[in-house]
């Protein structure tokens, strides 16, 4: 069994989420068995969708129809899970809720919901048999709202761990975060479940906000520093982290914009995160544009939209950790940025 702390850290109530998109909604699922969930990011009307895998070991469904060349146009939602590649049943729930009220694309014989999903690997919080299913994404979606989503250990985050170069002994908690900036008039938002082999650093100074943990677990270690002196990493299982993603905008854009979008989007993880995109992640961010707001006259072209990608995925993933609180699991304590100082 789990325990959290009772602290709850305090963020900044201007960050903005996801949500600020027109036409997004996001709903969370936290299993209450271990810590684990999923996350699901609806566009019940549709959205033109990409996405740019960087990290070597991902977890993915759908992500072949995101290309520009390839049929489908919009999808309906995407699914972050935890789980592993058990936890892309998620998406399956969320197939059948949205079918339920009508959504997907036309195929004469039905309506067939598009839903792409990534996943993280969150097995060794808790009892490992526990993983997000088709209950569990059809859960997320009965809960997903317009409002702010709740950040920290919910939904796909809530098994989520950052900075376990050095052991897992030594890691502490991840979680989810969201964020979003507007400029005249268009707004993109971010939403990032962070589980990075690598540390995670605030963008504007580039400290060390949450990662590895010096021996005695009390201090934080600084992973690049560490590596670059010599220190040697602990041999690593492929596939165990990864950080996951969702970049909204209300622009209107089309299948290469949104695929550009998404690859650009990286950069704010690579600010967030170090070392980022590694052998052992499946670092993985979709792009959607619900196309509420056309580009053009003043609105911000793809250099504009480009940039605020990568700061949102950036202020996202810092408030993933500032959001966490601290796990106990067994033996392990996994301490969040909060109650670490």
């Amino acid at each position: 069994m789990s325990q959290l702390s009772s602290s709850f850290p305090v963020l900044a109530p201007d960050a903005g989420a996801i949500t600020d998109v027109a036409g997004i909604e996001v709903g969370h699922f936290s299993d209450p068995r271990r810590p684990t969930g999923c996350t699901v990011i609806l566009a019940r009307e549709g959205a033109v969708a990409g996405v740019d895998v960087r990290g070597a070991a991902p977890g993915t469904r759908e992500t072949d129809l995101l290309a520009p060349g390839n049929l489908v146009q919009q999808v309906h939602a995407v699914m972050l899970a935890g789980g592993s590649a058990w936890g892309l049943a998620a998406a399956e729930g969320a197939m059948r809720w949205l079918e339920e009220r009508g959504i997907g694309l036309d195929v004469r014989f039905g309506t067939l919901p598009i839903v792409p999903a990534a996943v993280l690997f969150d097995l060794p919080v808790g009892d490992p048999r526990i993983r997000p299913d088709a209950a569990a994404g059809y859960a997320a979606c009965d809960a997903a709202t317009t409002a702010a989503p709740a950040e920290g250990n919910v939904g796909a985050g809530s098994g989520a761990l950052v900075g376990k170069l050095f052991g897992l002994h030594r890691a502490m908690k991840g979680g989810i975060g969201s964020a979003s900036v507007t400029v005249k008039g268009v707004t993109v938002g971010a939403l990032i479940a962070c589980n990075a082999l690598g540390d995670v650093l605030d963008p504007d100074t580039a400290q060390v906000v949450a990662g590895a943990r010096t021996d005695g677990g009390g201090a934080l270690l600084d992973t690049r520093r560490a590596l670059l002196r010599g220190e040697l990493p602990q041999p690593l299982l492929a596939g165990t982290n990864t950080t996951l993603g969702v970049i909204a905008t209300d622009a209107r854009l089309t299948k290469v914009q949104a695929n550009r979008l998404a690859a650009v989007a990286h950069d704010g993880l690579a600010r967030a995160i170090n070392p980022v995109h590694t052998m052992s992640d499946g670092d993985t961010l979709f792009a959607l544009a619900t196309g509420r707001v056309p580009i053009d006259g003043d609105a911000p072209g793809m250099t504009v939209l480009g940039t605020m990608a990568a700061e949102v995925v950036a202020r996202a993933t810092l408030r993933a950790v500032r959001a966490a609180r601290t796990v106990r699991v067994g033996d392990n304590v996994f301490p969040s940025a909060s109650d670490l100082g």
